[in-house]
This record gives structure tokens, sequence and C-alpha cells, in this order.
């Protein structure tokens, strides 16, 4: 297809399914997409490294901008329910280059953790049923490869079966976690825990606990990471019942599910095995890459194998539910002209992404490949890199719901709170968060690769937004993307609503900001 100025939306909108989630839908998909399972079992650990008995309390922390965000997100959608989100509430409030990056910032960090995800499940997956495999590199790549060809199909195939799926597999993965839980209360009771079992105390709550100003910030970079993807659930907006309703709903619902969850499991963790350096002691380093792994013996006996297949689940079904929202962002790029045409394609029967899903499945997997090559320890280090890219697009979006709203934030109180202060403090802790992170990813120490005589972590973090910025630029001097930086296409006054209800199409204004 040749490339051509970006014409407007018809009366069909984007030609995705409309009415298809509802707000359960649309808050397991939401709770899928953070891998509650996986997320503990790789996170928990470090936190517990970086902080010790203060890692509950850094749990609840940094949940506080998410919540934030997610006031953010929710006004945001009620105002403008289009799937390209941070791209599109950023291209309105701020202009296009602007928006553009925010929207680079979903595609890096879902890209990103799309190979992470695919290696843990292919690694889990031989764990389970040959163990000798799971430390085969070739076997482990090619499995994880599958995973993502798989989940890509299922994406392009329709959103329905999609959910479908994530019913069943979110249902094992709060199975083997509520079954985690139980073992570790029945053992104190029973009086069977380890010697090392320490009974919880309210100082693990105690937010002026920290021992260090960076391990407090690494802490909750690191937690952010375990909460982020909640923001599916308003990727989907165009394709929910209620759009303008149910997305922000559920995105809010599923950040409070994800807190009572991780910290539960957290205190239960910590309260089984201590925080000893010996042993079964979170205070271990060999244990941090996977608490789970660790304990399952000791905690669950003959059932240790669920916990297993509830971190593989946790994986697999995540990568699904992370092609969805980059799919879908990179769709409305498409269409508003911020990438070529093409991208803005829909499939005449699933009504998904077509281009965009395949690319981004093809993409995922070539990164996946072209870095187990290179080296794992690089591949660990796009992952501890991976806040960067959260918090960045984060911050863009609460910036952009204070500035959207700016001309009413005063016509009430609950108006100021929901789409001014909550929204703004919220990104100004990203924003900080941000700014540390780099400061202290620039030690060579940092992560387990050093480039350029600094840490690989900084390099793969800063470096992967700036290739964004680089990009950005290239397709500036395209001619097909003027009308976009020229803000016609897209601008604060241009009607960005679902179809099919009794909102108003989309269509194109022209003009500047």
């Amino acid at each position: 297809m040749t490339d051509t100025a970006a014409a407007p939306p018809t009366a069909e909108g984007k030609g995705l399914a409309t009415g298809t989630l509802g707000l359960a839908g649309s808050t397991v998909i939401g709770l899928a997409s953070t891998a509650p399972v996986y997320s503990l079992a790789a996170t928990l650990g470090f936190v517990v490294l970086a902080v010790g008995a203060q890692a509950p309390v850094a749990f609840i922390i940094a949940f506080v901008p998410m919540l934030l965000i997610a006031f953010a997100y929710r006004e945001l959608n009620r105002e403008i329910p289009d799937c390209g989100t941070a791209f599109t509430w950023a291209t309105k409030a701020f202009g296009p280059w602007v928006g553009w990056m925010a929207g680079w910032g979903v595609a890096v960090a879902g890209m990103i953790v799309l190979s992470n995800l695919a290696q843990i499940g292919a690694i889990y997956l031989w764990l389970l049923i040959a163990p000798d495999v799971a430390s085969n590199p070739v076997a482990v790549t090619a499995t994880g490869v599958v995973f993502i060809a798989i989940m890509t199909f299922i994406s392009w195939r329709g959103l329905e079966i999609g959910e479908r799926l994530q019913n069943v597999l979110l249902g094992v993965q709060y199975l083997a976690l509520i079954g985690f839980v139980v073992a570790v209360i029945v053992s104190f009771a029973t009086g069977t825990a380890p010697a090392t079992a320490t009974p919880p105390t309210l100082e693990w709550f105690n937010p002026f606990g920290f021992a260090s100003f960076s391990g407090f910030v690494e802490s909750i970079l690191l937690a952010l990471f375990i909460y982020w993807g909640w923001d599916t659930c308003l990727a989907l907006n165009e394709e929910t019942r209620d759009p303008k309703r149910i997305p922000g709903r559920a995105a809010v619902l599923t950040t409070l599910i994800l807190l009572v969850t991780y910290v539960g499991v957290a205190v239960a963790a910590m309260a089984y095995a201590g925080l000893g350096t010996e042993g079964l002691g979170l205070g271990n380093e060999n244990n941090a890459d996977d608490v789970f792994f660790a304990l399952k013996d000791a905690v669950l006996g003959p059932w240790a194998w669920l916990l297993v297949l509830a971190v593989m689940i946790s994986a697999i079904s995540s990568t699904q539910t992370t092609i969805l929202p980059t799919a879908r962002g990179t769709l409305a790029m498409g269409v508003y002209g911020a990438l070529p045409r093409r991208f803005a394609s829909v499939h005449p029967r699933f009504q998904t992404p077509g281009f965009s899903t395949v690319l981004m499945g093809v993409v995922a997997s070539t990164f996946f490949v072209g870095m187990s090559l290179i080296s794992d320890n690089l591949l660990q280090d796009t992952i501890l890199s991976l806040g960067l890219a959260i918090a960045f697009y984060y911050a863009i979006t609460g910036f952009a719901c204070v500035w959207y709203f700016r001309r009413t934030l005063l016509q009430s109180a609950s108006t100021l709170w929901m789409r001014g202060i909550l929204p703004f403090l919220g990104a100004a802790m990203l924003t900080a968060a941000f700014g540390f992170s780099v400061v202290d990813m620039l030690d060579p120490d940092y992560g387990y690769t050093v480039l350029f005589g600094i840490g690989g972590v900084f390099v793969v973090g800063v470096g992967s937004l700036a290739i964004g910025a680089v990009l950005m630029g290239v397709w500036a001097l395209v001619p097909a993307s003027r009308p976009f930086f020229r803000g016609e296409t897209l601008n604060e006054s241009t009607e960005v609503l679902v179809p099919d209800s009794d909102l108003p199409v989309i269509r194109s204004i022209d003009g500047g900001r």
C-alpha cells in the first residue's frame, strides 16, 4: 500500500469490534497483563534485597503513583475513549512530538517485556516436563518464539477468544497464590513453619524505616514493574461495551486487586522464609531470581509443581495481553498519520489490528532471538531498564490529563482533585523515580553488563527512548507524516470518540493546535 496523508476514520471508526468486553472481562485482561505470579516471583526477592523488611510498604508506596495515574487514565478516557490512549491524549494535550514519544514508550515497553515473558514461559515449561532442557538456550529460545507466535495468532484472531483464555489462565494463577498463602498460614497455625520464620510486624509497613535512599528508589522502580499492565483495560476501550466508563473502572479495580495480592503474598513469603541470608531466607541472593521456585517445595510439598505451572501460565498469558495494547496503540498512530497508513489496517473479519498485531509478534521474536544470541545478561538488563519506559509514558499521561483539562479544573472540587491534583502528583512521583533511576543506572555495577564504561541498563533504557526520537525524526521527513506533525489529523479540537454510540464519530479538523 502506498503511504499517503492520513485520512480520518469513517463513521465505522477504526474498524475494531465494538461491545466485546464488560467490566469483568476488562478487569481480567488488566490483571492478566500484569502477570501477577511471575511479577512477584521475579521481583519480590530483589525488593527484599534492596530494602529488607520494608518490602511490603515499598509495594504500597509504589501503588500510590499507579493509582493516581489510573485516575488520570480514567478521566481522559471518559472524555476521549480512543485506543491510542497515551499517544492520543498526549498529542491532544502537548502536540504531535510529545504524543509520538508517548506512543513509542508504550511500544518499546511492550517489545522488551515480551522477550522476557517468552523466555520465562519457555524455561518453566521445560522445568515441568524435562528439567534438563530448561538450561538449553537454543531450546528455550525456540520455545519462546513459538509462544510469541501462538499468542500473536490468538490476538490476531479476535478479542473474544483471548478473553475466554485469560479467564482460565488467571484463575490458575490466583489458585496457586491463594494455595501458597493458605499453606503458609497453616504452617504457622500448626507449628510446622521453619526455624527461620519471622512473624509479621507493623515495622514492615513503616514508610520511614528505609535504611538508604538509593535502596528505596530501586525498590519503587522494581515495584512499578509489577503493577504495570493495568492500562491494557484502556487500550481496549473501543471494544468495550461502555467505552467511556468501564475501562476506567476496570483500571482502578485492577490496581486495587493487585495491591492486595502483592502485599498479601509478600508478607506471607517473608513471614515463612524470613529475611536471613542463608537457606530459604529472602535475604539470600540465590533466591532473588525466583522466590516461588526457592520456596515451593518447603511450602507446598507434593503440590510444588502448581507454583511452577502458575509462573509459566502467568508469563504466557501476559504475552498475549501485552500484544493487545501495543497493537492498538500503533493502530491509532497509523490512523492519525503518526505511522505509515499500513499500521491502520484492521482485519475485515476478525476486526483486530491485523498488521500491527503480526508486526508486534515479528519484532518481539526478532528482538528476543537477537538478545539471546548476543548475551542473556544483556537481555536481563533490558528488563531492568523497563521501569524507565513505564515511568516515561505514565508520567506524560498524568501531565497530559492536567493540561488537557486545565480550563475546567476549577469547576468543582472533585474535578480539581481527579483531573488536576492527583494526576499531577502521580506524574511528578514517576518523573522523580525516572530521574533518580537514570542516575543510579549510570553505575557500571548496576545490572549485569557494562557498555561504553557505564551500566548496560542505562544504555538500554535511555537508548531505547533515544532510538524512538530518531525514528520520529526520520518519519517526520516523509511527506505522508506532515499532516500529523502539522497538527492537522490530531489536535486538541479533534473529536476522537467511539463509533456506534451516542457520541460523534472521529473527524479531522484543519489547522494546528
